[in-house]
C-alpha cells in the first residue's frame, strides 16, 4: 500500500513522532494507522509525546569554528543527567555545525534543515523529536549566535555552560586566553565606550544616592559620582578589566604585548527558556 504524507502527517499528529519513524512505521503496518500507532509505541514508548511540555531547565552551550565562520548554539534539556549524554552532546554540536554553515534565520529555520543522527531524520527537528522518544526528555533548541566577520575565531567553553566565542586578529594563544577571561569576569562590552547609556545612568543612580548618603557638598557629590562612573567601566568593559592569568596587566595590555586585537565578543550560557 502506497503511503501518502497525508498518512504520515495523521500519525504524527497522533504520537509526536519524528515523520522518517512514521513513514516506516506505516511501511510496516502495511498503511494501517492503528498499527502504525502500536508499533511507534513498542519502539519509542510516545515518549516524545508525554516529554514535550515539560521544563528545560538544563542544557549545554557547544561551539563550532571552522575557518573565519563560528557559531555558539544552546540546547536545553529537563536534567543534568541527559546533559552529558553522548546523543544529545552529540546533537547539540551538529546543530552548532549547522549554523555556521547555513546561517539559518532563527531556531524554526535551523530545526528545518538536513540532519541525520541515531536513526532518526531527515531534519533537525525530526532528531530532536527522535532523541526525545530515545532519551525520555524534553529537548529544546533555545538560542545560537553565528559569526562570520571575515576575522579569526577563537572559542572557549568552560564545562558545558558557557561558551564565549571571540573574533581576533594575531595570536591564537592570546586570544583563547581572552575567550577564557571572557566566560570567567563576564564584561559587558568590548570597550569602555561600549557600555550602554542604559547600564551607565543605572550605575549613575546608585553612585548617587550612595554619595548623597554622605552628606558632603553638591559639588563633592558629582565628583564622587562620576568617579564611580570610571570605576565602573573599567570593572565591566572587557579591554580595561585586569587580566584574570595576570592582573598586573590589562587585558588590554596583554593583547598589546602580544601582537593581537580582538573585535567582538560574545558569551552564552544555559539557563531555563524565559
Amino acid at each position: 500500500m502506497a503511503i501518502t504524507a497525508s498518512m504520515v502527517a495523521e500519525l504524527r499528529a497522533k504520537t509526536d513522532a519524528p515523520m522518517m519513524e512514521c513513514k516506516k512505521a506505516l511501511t510496516e503496518a502495511d498503511g494501517d494507522l492503528n498499527r502504525a500507532e502500536e508499533i511507534l509505541r513498542v519502539k519509542l514508548g510516545n515518549k516524545a509525546g508525554k516529554a514535550a511540555s515539560r521544563v528545560t531547565a538544563e542544557g549545554v552551550v557547544t561551539a563550532a569554528v571552522n575557518g573565519s565562520t563560528g557559531a555558539l548554539v544552546e540546547i536545553n534539556c529537563e536534567t543534568d543527567f541527559v546533559s552529558k549524554n553522548d546523543s544529545f552532546l552529540a546533537f547539540a554540536k551538529s546543530a552548532a555545525e549547522l549554523v555556521g554553515q547555513h546561517n539559518p534565520a532563527d531556531v524554526a529555520a535551523l530545526s528545518a534543515l538536513p540532519l541525520s543522527q541515531d536513526g532518526f531524520g531527515p531534519t533537525v527537528e525530526d532528531v530532536r523529536k527522535g532523541l526525545i522518544g530515545k532519551i525520555g526528555e524534553n529537548l529544546a533548541i533555545r538560542r545560537f549566535k553565528r559569526y562570520a566577520g571575515g576575522g579569526k575565531l577563537a572559542s572557549y567553553l568552560h564545562g558545558t555552560r558557557i561558551g564565549v566565542m571571540v573574533e581576533f586578529d594575531g595570536d591564537d594563544v592570546a586570544a583563547k586566553d581572552v575567550a577564557m577571561h571572557v566566560a570567567a569576569m563576564k564584561p559587558v562590552a568590548l570597550a569602555a565606550s561600549d557600555v550602554s547609556a542604559e547600564l551607565i545612568e543605572k550605575e549613575r543612580k546608585i553612585a548617587a544616592e550612595k554619595a548623597a548618603e554622605s552628606g558632603k557638598p553638591a559639588e563633592i557629590v558629582a565628583k564622587m559620582v562620576d568617579g564611580s562612573e570610571q570605576k565602573y567601566l573599567k570593572e565591566v568593559s572587557l579591554l580595561n578589566q585586569a587580566f584574570v592569568k595576570n592582573d598586573k596587566q590589562t587585558v588590554e595590555q596583554m593583547l598589546k604585548a602580544a601582537g593581537t586585537t580582538v573585535t567582538s565578543r560574545r558569551r552564552s550560557m544555559t539557563s531555563p527558556p524565559r
